[in-house]
């Protein structure tokens, strides 16, 4: 069978390969005294609260479980847009906000609206492997331009512009990052936007993790804003799954320019009809103050698990460059462990843990080809009684 030449460009998920191989492992040690724990997928442990939960239910008892408008529920896009309000300040109105069908399809819409064939998307390395490949899928070309600790890990309004060519469409980033947890001060993102505009460009902001801000006080500010107090020609693109909890619902969102609302539109119409209804109805419960409430005391608890896992990993010589200012993660530099286990580079270092110690974890290979091959990406998603066992089972074997 011959297969699409597109189909051939997209490189495996390596993350998931590891979840394979991790999984494997772990159904053979099962019952034993150190059953495998999984730090390599970013997925809460939380799942969605109760009134989430009751509200799916009652959709379900109701019968409201018919195909919703392309757009999303119109109830939705308002709950949305007041979110925007109440949390960030910033009046984003209901009419920009199309719901999708996760992140995935946000993206997926946004990289077949916006980009032609032989386009070239600006990224920095390391960033989150799926996004290039949104982009390639679309028939464009992801450029990965290699990013450093003292830059956060993030792209610069003068590295962007260094790297602008005749074929460049615009830049796709993420604030916070996946893997890095790191996000753009607003003052430089502003600068970049201002390059883009500039050339007629697109700016794209992944924005999953935007509700998973651990800023505080006055400097903490610039980062725990989202990019559409910039500009409404910004693309944002958001998910249920992160702050929200709701992974498996594959539900999001994505605020579009006005002009770019019914090219959107059409586009779903034909590729997705419309996101789960079932899981419409369930996150008009997320904005509810209940559960606003708990997502509220969730995020402080993500907080205190990432403030006591990264100095665990330094003071185990694994060195965690930027402190992630949000989301859940922790890209830490596993050269010197690697060598006190007999191995070089990320990828023997995460397979060597996670046969010695059970422990999964995440290998920089996905996330780019500058100098990751040094670092490894842990998820403190999971929770305090299994990150402090994994400090433990580390210890063991590096300590």
């Amino acid at each position: 069978m011959k297969f699409s030449s597109r189909a051939e460009r997209i490189e495996p998920f390596y993350v998931m390969e590891v979840a394979k191989a991790a999984q494997a492992l772990a159904r053979s040690v099962a019952g034993s005294a150190d059953p495998m724990i999984f730090l390599n997928i970013g997925e809460p442990d939380f799942t969605a609260p109760p009134p989430v939960q009751e509200a799916a239910d009652r959709a379900v008892r109701a019968g409201t479980t018919q195909y919703t408008h392309a757009l999303g529920l119109d109830a939705l896009r308002e709950r949305i847009s007041g979110w925007y309000a109440q949390r960030f300040g910033v009046q984003v109105p209901a009419r920009r906000i199309v719901i999708t069908a996760g992140a995935s399809a946000a993206l997926q819409l946004a990289c077949l609206a916006l980009i032609e064939s032989g386009d070239e998307i600006l990224m920095p390395d390391p960033s989150y492997p799926c996004n290039r490949h949104f982009v390639s899928a679309a028939e464009g070309r992801a450029v990965l331009i290699p990013t450093t600790a003292e830059e956060r890990f993030q792209l610069s309004a003068a590295k962007v512009e260094a790297a602008w060519g005749p074929k460049t469409r615009g830049v796709l980033l993420a604030s916070p990052s996946n893997p890095t947890g790191t996000s753009i001060a607003a003052d430089e993102l502003r600068r970049i936007h201002d390059v883009v505009q500039a050339r007629g460009g697109v700016t794209l902001v992944d924005e999953i993790y935007l509700g998973l801000s651990y800023a505080e006080g006055a400097a903490g500010e610039d980062f725990g804003r989202t990019a559409l107090a910039l500009d409404e020609n910004i693309v944002s693109i958001n998910s249920f799954s992160k702050y929200f909890h709701m992974t498996g619902w594959r539900l999001g969102w994505m605020v579009v320019p006005d002009a770019m609302v019914p090219v959107v539109e059409r586009l779903a119409q034909n590729l997705f009809i419309c996101a789960s209804t079932i899981a419409q109805h369930a996150a008009l419960a997320c904005f509810e103050p209940e559960s606003i409430a708990e997502y509220e005391r969730r995020r402080f608890e993500f907080k205190a698990r990432r403030d006591f896992f990264i100095p665990a990993l330094e003071s185990l010589g694994l060195p965690v460059p930027v402190a992630p200012d949000g989301a859940f993660y922790a890209w830490a530099d596993c050269s010197r462990a690697a060598e006190r286990l007999g191995v070089q580079g990320s990828w023997d270092f995460a397979f060597a843990l996670m046969q010695r110690a059970h422990l999964a974890i995440t290998p920089g290979r996905d996330f780019g080809t500058a100098d990751t091959a040094r670092f490894v990406r842990f998820s403190t998603a999971n929770s305090m009684p299994q990150l402090q066992e994994a400090v433990r089972r580390l210890r063991s074997v590096i300590g």
